[in-house]
């Protein structure tokens, strides 16, 4: 690795010079410095403590080990513990199970990661009565993040990078700060040879498994090779760019949300207060005449109020069909123990607010129900029962084990208009397993179901007449999800 020469005395104080200018640290607190063992935390960890003895700053050392490599992860501990005592420095180190709590929670290695070391930096800070928290993010880990983030397609926000402070994502009464964020990694490497400081080189950022290596080692160097010898330059004045336009949009979508009466949270239709239709238009105008970039930070702010996941594809949706239902998933707090979101249908009115739609009873003269299965998602009552139905595409995918209260079909089976009802005489369907047909009334017999209950259950029957649902029994073979089918049926029940 070729290094340029930097004044070692020049780069502490700039870095001092940058603590006192961005207001990172206040003169006596104490401060938690998360330190891996690699060479950017060390070299943190060493400045912070070099100045701290004339700006009174209380230094305390946190290291979480992964558990990921095995000894390696053990001799960065024990480094880390070594220099704290050397520097007589108080130090809180601890072990994780990162992989079980990424098969637990279904999340990726380095988001379980994340999350973890997160949680344990705000319990480190906590104990130590610490509201600040020094991580050695630099200016290489800000490029890297950006172009990580621009190949996953991020917007504004993401492409915004890593700030000098902001709130930590396990406590927001903690901040986190990047006291390196504008030193390169070339600059932070010749400062620990100078001064020798010890430190462990992870030996997984060497492989090029993980795209943010690739990025490193590959994307990079092309691109100031053969584009832009100017690379950190360029990027980081687009950084700061996107940064105030994204700061700019939200806080346009702030002040337009926070300006609307109506409350987002789910209400009845018929406890809803609607206002007159001259309001209403000028609502609706404003809305529709509000910069795309303010409409979609309006919907995401609301999104993430309500507990859904913000994709692109989602909001532009919501903001593109007013008035059409979507299904999404809504995120539970994870200590009920549920192993999967519960599903709600999402409305945008046209005024830009959004909403889940409670079921509205639906009834007719015969006791059944005519849907139409044209949209891609629906919800209706059926009686007391209430349906939620989505419609997915696609050949592929993992054929759903069973789940109460939750089926899936195939969609082009059932057709574009069903019905809802209850079994009448005569009624034959083919439940799923079985080569021929049965009469429902025999079929109900047979699984001992109470003659007083079989009036209840509801049916749902395709376009063509045939029974493809027996509301808690067995589905229809016919309308079995197979091979060949191109589009699956969501459905999903229960009683009120």
């Amino acid at each position: 690795m070729r290094f340029t020469f930097y004044p070692v005395t020049d780069l502490a104080t700039e870095i001092e010079d940058c603590i006192c200018r961005q207001k990172l640290l206040r003169q006596g607190q104490t401060v938690v410095v998360a330190v891996s063992g690699g060479s950017d935390s060390m070299v943190l960890l060493h400045i912070v403590h070099r100045l701290s003895k004339q700006h009174g700053w209380k230094v305390k050392v946190a290291h979480l080990n992964h558990r990921l490599r095995g000894r390696q992860s053990g001799a960065d501990e024990r480094l880390v513990k070594r220099i704290a005592r050397r520097l007589s420095l108080p130090i809180v180190a601890r072990r994780a199970d990162v992989r079980a709590f990424a098969h637990t929670r279904k999340i990726s290695l380095e988001m379980a990661a994340r999350q973890l070391r997160h949680s344990f930096l705000a319990s480190v800070a906590r104990e130590a009565c610490a509201s600040t928290v020094a991580l050695a993010h630099h200016a290489d880990d800000q490029l890297e993040l950006f172009f990580l983030r621009l190949l996953r397609g991020s917007g504004g926000d993401g492409l915004t990078g890593m700030k000098w402070r902001n709130p930590s994502p396990a406590d927001a009464s903690i901040e986190l700060v990047r006291p390196l964020l504008g030193k390169s990694k070339a600059a932070l490497s010749e400062y620990a040879r100078s001064q020798k400081i010890s430190f462990r080189e992870d030996s997984t950022n060497a492989s090029l498994d993980f795209q943010r290596n690739r990025i490193r080692h590959e994307l990079l160097p092309l691109l100031r090779k053969s584009y832009q010898p100017a690379l950190e330059t360029v990027i980081s004045r687009m950084i700061d760019i996107t940064s105030s336009e994204a700061e700019f949009a939200s806080a346009a979508g702030a002040r337009w949300l926070s300006a609307l009466k109506e409350p987002l949270k789910p209400v009845s239709r018929q406890a809803r207060q609607k206002p007159s239709r001259q309001a209403q238009a000028q609502v609706t105008t404003a809305f529709d005449q509000l910069p795309i970039a303010v409409q979609r930070r309006c919907l995401q702010a609301q999104l993430l109020e309500l507990r859904v996941t913000p994709e692109f594809e989602l909001i532009e949706h919501l903001r593109l069909q007013p008035g059409t239902p979507i299904c999404v998933s809504v995120e539970q707090n994870s200590a009920r123990g549920n192993k999967s979101p519960p599903s709600r249908i999402l409305l945008r009115s046209p005024a830009g607010l959004l909403s889940f739609v409670q079921p509205e009873p639906s009834f007719s003269d015969s006791g059944s129900l005519e849907l139409s299965l044209d949209k891609k998602a629906g919800q209706v009552t059926f009686e007391d029962i209430n349906i939620i139905w989505y419609i997915t595409s696609g050949k592929k995918g993992r054929v759903p084990g069973p789940t109460p209260g939750v089926e899936v079909f195939d969609a082009d089976r059932v057709g574009p208009r069903i019905s809802l009802r209850h079994w009448r005489a005569g009624d034959r369907f083919q439940p799923i397993g079985m080569s021929g047909s049965v009469k429902v009334q025999d079929f109900l017999t047979n699984q001992k179901i109470p003659r007083r209950r079989r009036h209840v259950l509801a049916l749902g029957v395709s376009s063509a007449g045939e029974v493809f649902w027996l509301e808690g029994q067995r589905i229809s073979e016919r309308f079995k999800l197979t091979e060949n089918t191109n589009r699956r049926l969501h459905w999903a029940w229960q009683r009120l």
